[in-house]
């Protein structure tokens, strides 16, 4: 079997739920299921695809272990509608994960990826073995039952060049994290060859339609983290002007078994500021070592 990274894995289909889902599959062992990794299923951001990914951070992952990206339902490659639920993303994240023929895998989740990936290890807690959650919050979160006002500003400012708006939304404005982002962009440009589709003009509408109903206010909104109960960790940068950064807080202080990292200076996209460092703590959380 080819020996596939970031930038040659082939775009593959696999059918579930009526849907035709987009994926594709790189690392180590890829495809062989011999037990001696468990693959790492990544869950996308909001009107994000498979080619938004920091090939640092999928390749880097790569070398211990099989990942798997995929676009859900109703996003750039993949059949349908995407739905205006995140329960209803997790199920068919979770059909898709199945249809593959596999019985467990770690699930990394970022922004509304990581609100579908806790949902997954509830509904689905023999499926999902352990979670890593990335710029992410709890339901009824701290400015979450809409965008923030800096996202808002962010995503309805114009920017004459388009990569400014990545910038805004990913980095802080310091001068050492927008060299960063700089790097990140030439980065998941690196595949050039038969990348993903943007996504339509209905996808962002009906994704934030799942955020608000997620994010609206309810009584006592964080006692369901107590059915997570796979070992889980939450990762953001110390400045998220997106998801604020207290979320990642409220998730490790009521999810049973999770540790918490914040990375300094860094905004909504703070595994693509260090991704060298991200890579080194994910595979060691995933390998069921100590940090250090």
């Amino acid at each position: 079997m080819a020996v596939h990274t970031h930038r040659t894995a082939p775009t593959r289909y696999v059918e579930a739920n009526g849907i035709r889902f987009a994926y594709r599959r790189f690392g180590r062992d890829t495809g062989q299921n011999t037990g001696n990794t468990v693959p790492l299923v990544f869950n996308m951001h909001l009107n994000g695809t498979m080619d938004h990914w920091d090939p640092a951070v999928t390749d880097g992952i790569g070398q211990d272990r099989e990942v798997i990206l995929f676009d859900n339902d109703g996003v750039s490659s993949t059949s349908g509608e995407v739905p205006t639920s995140v329960e209803e993303m997790a199920a068919n994240a979770a059909a898709f994960i199945k249809a593959l023929g596999l019985a467990e895998v770690d699930v990394l989740g970022f922004s509304l990826g990581g609100l579908i990936a806790q949902e997954l290890a509830i509904a689905e807690p023999e499926l999902a073995r352990r979670l890593v959650l990335v710029g992410t919050g709890p339901r009824s979160g701290e400015g979450m039952a809409s965008l923030t006002p800096d996202a808002q500003r962010i995503f309805g400012a114009r920017y004459e060049n388009p990569d400014d708006l990545w910038l805004a939304v990913f980095f802080t404005p310091s001068e050492r994290s927008q060299a960063a982002g700089l790097d990140y962009l030439k980065r998941f440009r690196l595949r050039t060859e038969n990348r993903d589709p943007e996504v339509s003009a209905n996808v962002a509408p009906a994704q934030i339609a799942a955020l608000s109903k997620w994010g609206a206010p309810r009584d006592n909104p964080y006692t369901y983290l107590k059915a997570i109960r796979q070992p889980t960790l939450v990762v953001n940068g110390g400045c998220d002007v997106i998801v604020h950064t207290v979320n990642s807080l409220i998730l490790q202080q009521h999810i049973p078994n999770a540790q918490l990292i914040i990375y300094p200076d860094a905004n909504h996209g703070s595994q693509y500021q260090y991704p060298a460092l991200f890579v080194r703590h994910v595979s060691m959380f995933l390998a069921g070592r100590d940090f250090g």
